[in-house]
């Protein structure tokens, strides 16, 4: 059987001045003539990836697309129309991303995580909504470093991350300082593997590591305010999170550990660098 959107092997079963049609018994796809490597035969078998032409019929190539049928990637859009945007997948015909299937407006240049499948016509389209084509129990243990592209920002919940682009990952909104963008490529520490085998995530580092680069970042901001920080860590933590992009509990752990290094001093409720 010649499955859409996938990568198969399929036998040559017969050859024409324009191509050669591949796959099994009397079911058979054109290859065309571009993509025929030199001295194929009837019989030989072939990788190809089934998808569909400008008219909407079947047809093979031996090019490799960015997306495979269930799987979540990074595309770039070429053009947004009436009906919805194109994308490119690596193919000759562009990849068609309707507005129903779009979380956000795409702009023309901008890539965005989508996940390709087939729709009720029976054609290959791109989804934004990736949730469900993500699997839960990933490879990785508490403490580990993952990569991850963002797929959708919740103010309520957090920052929801396709790990590896095909597992699930969250940023809990406790853990989610600075700003993020549906997109982003992202590089995050595993927090916890939940039971049901979803990832946690967090920006940071173990709580050591990450309080000698936050104390960096402390002495980064002393220095652009000429060595006086205008606020204290009894500061709010809205303006702190604002300023240094971190918690109040990070900031006071970063601060404590430069008193102790005696990099700095606490005056009249502002924090001043010692020369």
């Amino acid at each position: 059987m010649i499955r859409l959107g996938e990568k198969q092997m399929l036998s040559v079963l017969r050859t024409k001045d324009f191509g050669v049609y591949v796959g099994e018994s009397e079911e058979a796809v054109l290859l065309p003539k571009k993509y025929v490597p030199e001295g194929i035969r009837v019989g030989d078998s072939m990788e190809v990836f089934v998808y569909r032409d400008s008219s909407d019929r079947l047809i093979a190539t031996t090019e490799t697309p960015m997306l495979t049928l269930g799987q979540v990637g990074l595309l770039r859009v070429k053009e947004v129309g009436k009906i919805g945007a194109f994308l490119d997948w690596g193919l000759e015909k562009d990849l068609f991303l309707p507005y129903k299937e779009q979380t956000i407006q795409v702009r023309p240049g901008k890539s965005y995580p989508v996940a390709l499948y087939i729709d009720k016509s029976k054609r290959l389209c791109a989804t934004m909504k990736i949730y469900n084509y993500l699997l839960a129990e990933a490879p990785y243990a508490k403490d580990e470093t993952v990569q991850g592209i963002v797929y959708q920002v919740n103010p309520n919940f957090g920052v929801f991350v396709a790990v590896d682009g095909k597992y699930h990952g969250m940023i809990p909104k406790k853990n989610a300082h600075g700003e993020f963008r549906i997109g982003d490529t992202i590089q995050a520490r595993v927090v916890a593997v939940r039971e049901d085998g979803k990832l946690e995530l967090s920006m940071r580092e173990r709580i050591q590591v990450q309080m000698a680069k936050d104390a960096e970042t402390v002495m980064d901001v002393l220095e652009s305010y000429d060595g006086v920080l205008p606020f204290s860590e009894k500061a709010s933590p809205e303006v702190i999170e604002r300023e240094l992009n971190m918690s109040k509990a990070a900031f006071k752990r970063a601060v404590g550990h430069l008193l102790k290094l005696k990099k700095i001093r606490i005056e009249n409720h502002k924090i001043r660098m010692n020369m």
